[in-house]
């Protein structure tokens, strides 16, 4: 009886994965399907520890008390404009538990093992393995603790290919002698090793797909982790994950206009980067013209809609609940508000409304590119917040750009583009962006947030 009542928890839990992942779609379920998920996890993992016949509880109840004083201080203590970061570990995280359990379930079993066993166990640990050294490179980048530019080496990607090769000749080699430790042991460094250089080679412009693309590493870990244990909830699970992650990452690259090839091998930016030197842009045709605070205010006020763009600097700068205040002061002046977010702003997919959701922004205010784009030529301001490529012209315009053919947000289109932008430095792409020069364009230098604060105190007074 007690068999048949787990499993009957483990096919609702399933459900409630699935209903949960479906409702985090949209901004306005996005938190039901979080708790629901949660839901979902403490009934498997509380169910799995009544039926699994343990021995003893204490290192699992070690285990629970770290784990949830380390996330409950992590939700408390971790900034919205460092989510990617998080998320990045969190990948990691993910894929090390698999790795481990393939760990721990080789030594175990050494004895035992079959063929279909050694095989799982082997999926388990590469792809952890893979999942845990890249997720860790990213997270680097993203703090800024090793350059986020592409590093890149003679011959990379033949010496990926080579590594994989070797990976796949190990693992053929452990699945007839599967007593063999030491290969074992190289197997686990190789996996890591690919990890990192697998992430090294890329750019700071291509994060959103690696986030996603490790995401979905860590549910197919997970997947082969049920696998392993025979656990059919994990292998749901991971499933999700993993396909979810991937459906995920192939709509980055659509976004984008790139293959997932391209954004893995590709090392995007390198060159525009190199050509124009650390920070700085390359030259570019035009005149950039500063205005002030009044000169951006009279624009404003003189307008029916107002279309905000928000970038990575809006969420470096920490701007996003001044970006609501603004909204709410031209919104009491009868002015409309809408928000553009491209699916590639920021650095993990969702990044920009992450953020807008944490400042209160209402939903129905947001809008994604295929929905706001022809809005923009009726658009008085079209206001961007530290956005670089996702507004750049050259997408459209300029064949011999790296980012043509990229879908972007279309910008220019409006009566009058407000930049609110640190300096000229180029995006994560390395790439000037001829927009800031353009004869509609109103550059308003300086920290995003104390210009969007001056802002919404002028509209005060």
């Amino acid at each position: 009886m007690l068999t048949y009542v787990s499993d009957i928890i483990y096919l609702v839990s399933a459900v409630f994965f699935i209903v949960g992942i479906k409702m985090l779609s949209s901004p306005a379920t996005a938190r039901r399907g979080n708790y629901l998920s949660a839901l979902a996890m403490v009934m498997t993992v509380g169910t799995t520890l009544v039926v699994g016949q343990i021995a003893d509880y204490t290192w699992i109840i070690a285990g629970v008390a770290v784990g949830t004083v380390v996330g409950a201080l992590a939700a408390q203590w971790v900034k919205m404009t460092a989510m990617p970061q998080l998320v990045a570990l969190f990948n990691g995280l993910g894929g090390a538990a698999s790795g481990l359990v393939a760990v721990s379930e080789y030594f175990r079993r050494l004895d035992t093992l079959e063929s279909y066993l050694v095989i799982v166990i082997l999926l388990s640990l590469t792809v952890g393995a893979i999942t845990l050294s890249g997720s860790l490179i990213a997270y680097g980048k993203l703090q800024e603790l090793i350059p986020g530019r592409p590093i890149t080496y003679p011959l990379q990607n033949w010496g990926n290919l080579l590594l994989m090769l070797a990976a796949l000749g190990v693992g053929i080699f452990l699945v007839i002698e599967p007593s063999r430790i030491d290969w074992f042991l190289v197997l686990v460094g190789i996996s890591l090793l690919i990890g990192v250089l697998m992430v090294l080679p890329i750019g700071g412009a291509d994060m959103p797909v690696v986030v996603a693309l490790l995401n979905s590493f860590s549910g197919i870990a997970v997947a082969f982790t049920g696998f392993v244990l025979s656990a059919k909830v994990l292998i749901i699970v991971g499933s999700l994950v993993g396909a979810s992650g991937i459906f995920l990452t192939v709509a980055m690259c659509v976004a984008m206009n790139r293959s997932v090839w391209n954004v893995i091998f590709g090392a995007f930016g390198q060159l525009d980067v190199a050509a124009a030197g650390p920070g700085v842009a390359p030259a570019a045709q035009g005149a950039v013209k500063a205005y002030t605070i009044d000169d951006a205010l009279v624009m404003l006020e003189n307008s029916d809609l107002v279309i905000i763009v928000p970038g990575f600097g809006m969420a470096a700068a920490q701007a996003q609940h001044a970006v609501r205040e603004l909204s709410d002061k031209l919104g009491e002046r009868g002015i409309e508000v809408k928000f553009a977010v491209h699916p590639v702003a920021g650095r993990m997919p969702g990044h920009m409304n992450v953020l807008l959701a944490e400042a209160n922004v209402p939903y129905d205010q947001l809008y994604d590119m295929d929905a706001i784009n022809d809005q923009f030529k009726t658009a008085g301001v079209a206001m961007v917040i530290g956005a670089n490529d996702v507004v750049n012209p050259a997408a459209n315009e300029d064949p011999s750009s790296p980012i043509y053919g990229m879908p972007i947000l279309r910008a220019e289109e409006a009566r009058t583009v407000m930049v609110l932008k640190r300096s000229m430095n180029p995006g994560f792409a390395g790439i000037d962006n001829q927009l800031f020069l353009r004869d509609n364009t109103m550059m308003l230098f300086g920290d995003a947030k104390s210009t969007l604060s001056k802002l919404v105190a002028a509209l005060k007074n």
